[in-house]
């Protein structure tokens, strides 16, 4: 009876020991005990309200399959998707950079880089940042709430105090107010082009190099609404996405090979 006791007391020890090393062995995957939230913003190829697809979409089925999370995505502005993020009344968003004002309230998992670009009239004669400047006659339009690279945000920075900025919610108005000149530039990223190329816009503007590196862009999290363990949960996910070529299979979707290549591995 006692050897008997004792076998099962082993068995016991051995099975809590086994269940101690896999809880230990095995990877932890973020909290899903909540519905969490995402904001998608109407922004060229990273998400179109019109057709309810693009790459930022795409990212964000693929975290929510491999996290098993349910995360609600609702589209609004960016400058809302900042405000929600910074009060922690949002958990996520996407395609985000940062800055030290940014940096307070939120984290980011950096998963592409790019740079930013000047398009501008041809009627405008501008041949560089500079001239834009220089000409009083000039107004820039800009996405509110966006923030670019160091000489794009300089660009826009000046010529918003002396009051030659337009601001627009999203792209498409400022297309518009670009077309009938009542702006003659806007600031555009690589997700702009095929709304460019596609329509009379190219006919009438060219692109002009801001001289700025590439930015980083990537998952927002708010510190507010997410523990800083967690945060690192699904900063860990993209790093993964990336790593096991995922990231680049969807930019390849909407870019050549090179350009998809050269942005997502930086």
């Amino acid at each position: 009876m006692l050897r008997q006791t004792r076998f099962i007391f082993m068995l016991l020890i051995f099975a809590v020991m086994l269940g101690a090393q896999a809880a230990y062995a095995a990877p932890s995957g973020p909290d899903c005990s909540r519905t969490l939230t995402l904001g998608l913003h109407d922004h060229g190829l990273l998400y179109s309200a019109r057709t309810g697809t693009g790459i930022d979409k795409e990212i964000a089925d693929e975290l929510i399959r491999r996290s098993g999370c349910k995360i609600n995505m609702t589209l609004m502005p960016r400058a809302r998707i900042w405000q929600l993020i910074e009060s922690g009344a949002l958990d996520f968003s996407l395609s985000g950079i940062a800055n030290e004002e940014r940096n307070r309230f939120a984290s980011f998992a950096w998963y592409f880089s790019n740079k930013y670009y000047l398009l501008v009239r041809k009627d405008s004669k501008v041949r560089q940042l500079s001239d834009f400047e220089a000409d009083s006659n000039l107004r820039l339009g800009v996405i509110r709430a966006f923030r670019y690279s160091t000489n794009a945000n300089r660009l826009v920075d000046s010529l918003n105090d002396a009051q030659r900025v337009t601001y627009a919610s999203s792209l498409d108005p400022l297309y518009k107010v670009l077309s009938s000149n009542r702006i003659q530039g806007m600031i555009i990223e690589p997700f702009d082009y095929s709304q460019v190329s596609n329509t009379s816009i190219r006919e009438f503007t060219s692109i002009i190099e801001t001289k700025d590196p590439a930015i980083p862009h990537g998952l927002i999290m708010s510190n507010k609404a997410l523990p800083v363990e967690e945060r690192r949960k699904w900063q860990a996910l993209v790093t993964d996405m990336r790593t096991d070529g995922t990231m680049l299979r969807i930019f390849k979707k909407y870019f050549d090979a090179d350009l998809a290549t050269a942005m997502v591995n930086f």
